[in-house]
């Protein structure tokens, strides 16, 4: 059997009110000799009942900063990233005592701790997820089953190429060569509103890519399969609903792709970053 190796782990909680100090772990942080990863929860289901005004973004926007600086840096002391992310749980974060961990290797340490400590039981996710936060989490997945996640950008802020003020944030993407690619979780169970929105702030986010980064934009949209209906009689206002979300979409020059086309757009992904 061969030698385990030594870590030491600390959990990551979301504590909204100090005064009841009720929290839910959102994440891990391990450390081993060189070696030093964060990682968030992939869903915020639980975080949201605990605290229905939580900032996921933010935190979000905190796994991707601080991880992309132990990435960068993975033989420095961890220390300076410590007190970066120390410096940052504040106002609803807090930091648990550190714990040793053997594991067979670093990357299924970090996977072994997340099932522990982090990840929704099976029974209660397959309850609670539903909806646009199953499509990233579904989405994540494929492309860290890829190992491509950590080499995308995310949390892509559409001011960026629009206007200042424009609130939306596309899930992720990369650039191979002098094509963008984005990706944004569509769910199209409840409503057309999210695909109408994405509709009309996809000819200016190409505009705005092609002037900023003298490139073509490749806006997908991940949806979920049209569902078979339960009953006798088929619902006609949903399939309706459907397809006007998807041609809407598609009017607008977005790739409209379901959650079963994943496997195939991550692996474009691998072969693109040369992974």
């Amino acid at each position: 059997m061969p030698e385990r190796k030594q870590c030491e782990f600390q959990l990551i909680r979301y504590v909204p009110d100090p005064v009841k100090n009720e929290f839910v772990n959102i994440g891990v942080l391990l450390r081993a000799s060189g070696q030093s990863a964060l990682r968030f929860t992939r869903d915020w289901g639980r975080v949201r009942c605990l605290d229905p005004d939580a900032d996921t973004q933010m935190l979000e926007a905190l796994e991707i900063e601080v991880g992309h600086q132990l990435e960068a840096h993975p033989q420095d002391h961890p220390s300076p990233f410590m007190a970066r992310l120390e410096d940052s749980l504040s106002n609803g974060l807090q930091m648990t005592e550190s714990k040793a961990y053997l594991a067979e290797t670093f990357l299924s340490g970090l996977e072994d701790l997340m099932r522990m400590y982090i990840d929704t039981p099976q029974r209660e996710r397959s309850r609670q997820r539903g909806g646009r936060s199953a499509l990233h989490a579904a989405m994540r997945k494929q492309f860290e089953s890829a190992g491509v996640w950590t080499l995308m950008r995310r949390q892509i802020a559409a001011a960026n190429y629009t206007k200042p003020g424009d609130p939306l944030r596309i899930d992720c993407g990369y650039r191979p060569n002098g094509v963008v690619r984005m990706f944004q979780a569509v769910s199209l169970e409840a409503d057309s509103d999210a695909a109408k929105l994405l509709a009309f702030s996809a000819r200016a986010l190409k505009e705005g890519v092609h002037r900023v980064e003298k490139a073509f934009l490749e806006l997908t949209a991940i949806v979920e399969p049209i569902r078979e209906p339960a009953g006798d009689e088929p619902d006609e206002d949903r399939i309706v609903q459907y397809r006007f979300a998807v041609e809407t979409m598609e009017e607008h020059q977005i790739r409209v792709l379901t959650s079963s086309d994943l496997p195939n757009v991550a692996e474009t992904a691998r072969r693109e970053l040369h992974v």
